[in-house]
């Protein structure tokens, strides 16, 4: 009888510790479902809502992702501006407006300006030439030793890489810029959105034509160099004017000497009212210095 009963009370203690084990494990589970559930729910984070300032900038970040990443600049060679100006005394006009002509057209460069000028002392023929860069040194050569004697001669160059480069890479970012304001433009939600989008296009349109317009100027001076040109023929008295005899210069300054007398006494008589005043002002001034001697 007493092993039954030992044997009984073996088995309920065995099952009790069963039962008890089994309710720590299923409280173990529950923890870490619970665990699990909660760690995603407090991991995740709301964005803020953004301000419609900043949807209206560019996204630097997502320069990939709309395919709008900057190229690198291209190399840009050497930007050297040259011009000069050069004075030349020739003996005959047109012989030297002719060879001038032929060096031109010879350089292929061009007449920009051309002004003539004729006095009685000497004939100014002025000219603004353009030529090739390359060609520009060849040209005053040829001016120097074929057309007449050279009495100045300045050259001067000017390296505009730097400002170039400058604006090339200004006018890259600006381009860039524009093409993401105009498909903003497209998905503008409010009225406010698209007046300051076009704004701003409106403003990189008008700084782009403006570096366009610089950058052309630019390549100009570069590709066609500038000189300016100055035939000069000093006139020669004629032979009637050189030949005058002694007699008739002196007869010339006795006619000059009289026409100076006849003109000073032209000069007096248009004074004849401040000679009217003279007498006036001196009988008034004794008149003041007689009554102050009889006052004394």
């Amino acid at each position: 009888m007493k092993n039954i009963i030992l044997i009984l009370s073996g088995l309920i203690l065995i099952s009790c510790n069963k039962s008890g084990v089994a309710k720590q494990e299923v409280k173990a589970d529950l923890m870490e479902v619970i665990a699990e559930d909660q760690a995603p729910a407090a991991a995740v984070a709301i964005p803020p809502p953004l301000a419609v300032s900043e949807k209206l900038l560019p996204d630097n970040n997502t320069s990939n992702k709309d395919g709008y990443t900057p190229k690198k600049t291209d190399t840009i060679s050497k930007k050297i501006i040259k011009n000069g100006d050069m004075k030349i005394q020739i003996g005959d006009i047109k012989k030297a407006q002719s060879q001038v002509n032929e060096i031109i057209k010879k350089n292929n460069a061009y007449i920009q300006k051309e002004e003539f000028q004729n006095t009685d002392m000497d004939d100014n023929l002025n000219l603004i030439i353009r030529v090739p860069h390359k060609n520009f040194d060849a040209l005053v050569s040829s001016f120097s030793d074929g057309v007449g004697s050279v009495l100045s001669k300045n050259i001067s160059s000017n390296d505009v890489t730097e400002e170039y480069t400058d604006i090339s890479i200004k006018l890259a970012n600006k381009k860039i810029y524009l093409e993401k304001y105009r498909n903003m433009l497209k998905s503008a939600a409010t009225t406010k959105d698209m007046l300051e989008i076009q704004e701003n296009i409106r403003e990189l349109e008008d700084e782009i034509d403006v570096a366009e317009g610089r950058l052309r100027f630019i390549d100009d001076r570069v590709n066609y160099s500038t000189l300016t040109l100055n035939l000069y023929k000093e006139k020669v008295r004629s032979s009637a004017t050189s030949e005058i005899g002694f007699g008739s210069r002196f007869m010339d300054s006795l006619t000059e000497g009289w026409n100076s007398f006849v003109s000073f006494l032209l000069g007096l008589v248009s004074l004849w009212p401040f000679f009217l005043l003279i007498p006036i002002i001196v009988f008034v001034w004794r008149k003041w210095k007689s009554g102050k001697k009889d006052k004394n």
